[in-house]
């Protein structure tokens, strides 16, 4: 994989993917982070994004931003990453704009091995592929590059989109759960399954 090297930590972390740009966060990305988190159609699914602005600078400046270089230290002394949290912003190649996110972490709420990827894009970039080029390029980084041998993903059962680019990219359906008094479906994805032709071919470099 051609990303840049995380061993380099005062550039920014970026991955190529076909029509868009993996990115570690900026601070500079606030108010177009933001923005998406006001969004109904990605805080119907995920609530728990949408915070006050100040919050949301708070988060960036004081936990965001270092654990991501944190996390990226970890991969290049040997991707040992542990329970660190990696936060890329998904960039649009024609315009430079933030777009969307795609996030790796610990699941708290399910039993271990829990390393979650999560995303959202938004509304105004929807149907076009974006979001499976992330999660796609997210999970050959981190099979690649860290220790990391399963992965889950998680989405509201309602919630179409999600479950489609899940499925996409080659996880499993394990089961119906319940958080909060919400139902998902619970997938997971092994390091050792035969990845999908699209995973293998078009993800990130």
């Amino acid at each position: 994989m051609n990303a840049r090297s995380s061993s380099e930590l005062n550039n920014t972390f970026t991955m190529e993917c076909e029509d868009i740009f993996l990115r570690e966060y900026r601070i500079e990305d606030l108010d177009e982070l933001y923005a998406l988190t006001q969004q109904s159609e990605i805080y119907q699914f995920l609530p728990g994004w949408n915070v006050p602005k100040e919050q949301r600078l708070d988060w960036l400046i004081n936990y965001e931003t270092i654990e991501n270089k944190q996390f990226l230290q970890a991969v290049a002394e040997g991707g040992n990453i542990g329970q660190l949290r990696l936060r890329l912003g998904i960039i649009s190649k024609m315009t430079g704009e933030f777009i969307g996110w795609c996030c790796t972490g610990i699941k708290e709420e399910l039993p271990p091995p829990n390393r979650e990827i999560m995303f959202a894009i938004s509304k105004n970039h929807r149907n076009k592929g974006y979001t499976t080029q992330a999660a796609q390029g997210i999970i050959k980084y981190l099979f690649e590059k860290t220790n990391v041998e399963e992965l889950i993903a998680i989405a509201l059962i309602r919630n179409t989109p999600s479950n489609k680019v899940i499925q996409k990219c080659g996880f499993e359906f394990i089961d119906m759960i319940e958080i909060e008094e919400e139902k998902y479906n619970y997938y997971k994805l092994y390091k050792n399954m035969p990845i999908t032709k699209q995973l293998g071919e078009d993800a990130c470099s």
